[in-house]
């Protein structure tokens, strides 16, 4: 069996929780000897959750998630392929080559089928959402606590808290991690992982947005570029990562990081925000349809704070009218800003 084909194995069968505890210490082994090593695994580990992820929102077919999967597994960046693991064959030395060759597929084929089901059957425990027009609010099985804003979904292993600490977020989700410095907490989107032992940030990647942002309020956490191949970046509090989807560029800027979390408190805050995210911004909150007719109106910035349990969606667009810069009209369940 090609070395290749042994580590995506033995990581496939970890990822399900299926891994022998002997292979489980080669791996941490392997993993530790170099970045090369690391970044092979965490892209693997990165395309596992992000086919949870597909599996939350389509009828479960089995062949076809895996089929998936490994796909992405042979289509990763060309430098993982510099990773090398020795191969463990001491298990299969009594018997012959071809009978080896045999059985690990029948073992393979059996893992990948069971963990799909074990996937199918325990994934409705492990998905938290928030609905447009609302936030949750939840503790994570460590301790954590965890705010997802409007339009938001967190995905965990029911596994969470005994060997690994780690979440796949969609949208933006304030977390105030609870410490643990044996189990590393991790965040990933699938263009950016986040680590930390225990601290306060606030994390956002909505598929539409053209920008992944971090905003550190305590503590300290690293950042993994999953779009470049490129040295981990540290923040220290009230600093803010910003990373191009479209540029895989991040950049790092100061702040006042408390602000970003005003919407956990049921605030809306506007700090010179460009009116198309501000549409966006209110669409999720109050799950509403918004249409511009003057496209120029998008880049127009607007400053402003608003308590969502208070102020409705007719007083906000008062607010923002008043300033003179824009208009707006109600077309049937739509808004339209002209």
């Amino acid at each position: 069996m090609k070395e290749r084909e042994t580590i995506d194995i033995i990581i496939t069968d970890y990822l399900q929780g299926n891994c022998q505890p002997d292979l489980v210490g080669r791996l941490k082994a392997w993993v530790a000897k170099s970045s090369v090593n690391e970044r092979y695994f965490l892209r693997r580990q990165e395309a596992w959750f992000d086919q949870l992820s597909r599996a939350a929102d389509a009828p479960f077919d089995k062949a076809k998630a895996f089929s998936l999967f490994r796909a992405r597994v042979a289509g990763t960046h060309a430098a993982q392929q510099e990773a090398q693991l020795e191969a463990p064959t001491r298990h299969y030395r009594w018997i012959g080559y071809a009978a080896a060759v045999v059985l690990v597929c029948c073992i393979s084929y059996f893992c990948y089928w069971e963990g799909a089901q074990n996937v199918k059957q325990q994934f409705a425990d492990v998905v938290v959402e928030a609905p447009e027009g609302s936030r949750t609010k939840l503790y994570l099985p460590d301790g954590t606590l965890v705010w997802l804003n409007a339009g938001s979904r967190m995905c965990y292993s029911q596994g969470f808290g005994m060997e690994q600490r780690a979440v796949l977020l969609e949208g933006e989700g304030y977390f105030d991690v609870k410490r643990n410095d044996r189990l590393p907490f991790y965040v990933y989107t699938n263009e950016l992982r986040l680590k930390v032992l225990g601290t306060k940030f606030n994390f956002r990647d909505y598929p539409k947005d053209d920008v992944v942002t971090v905003t550190l309020i305590e503590g300290k956490v690293s950042l993994t570029n999953l779009l470049r191949d490129e040295d981990e970046i540290f923040l220290s509090p009230n600093e803010r990562a910003t990373l191009s989807k479209k540029t895989g560029e991040m950049k790092v800027e100061s702040m006042v990081a408390a602000n970003t979390m005003q919407w956990t408190n049921g605030y809306l805050f506007f700090d010179e925000r460009p009116l198309s995210d501000i549409i966006i911004e209110l669409e999720r909150s109050y799950n509403v349809s918004i249409r511009v007719e003057r496209p120029e109106v998008r880049s127009m910035r607007f400053y402003g704070n608003f308590d969502r349990q208070k102020q409705g969606i007719h007083e906000i667009l008062q607010a923002l009218s008043a300033t003179g810069k824009i208009k707006y009209k109600f077309e049937g369940r739509t808004i339209v800003i002209y």
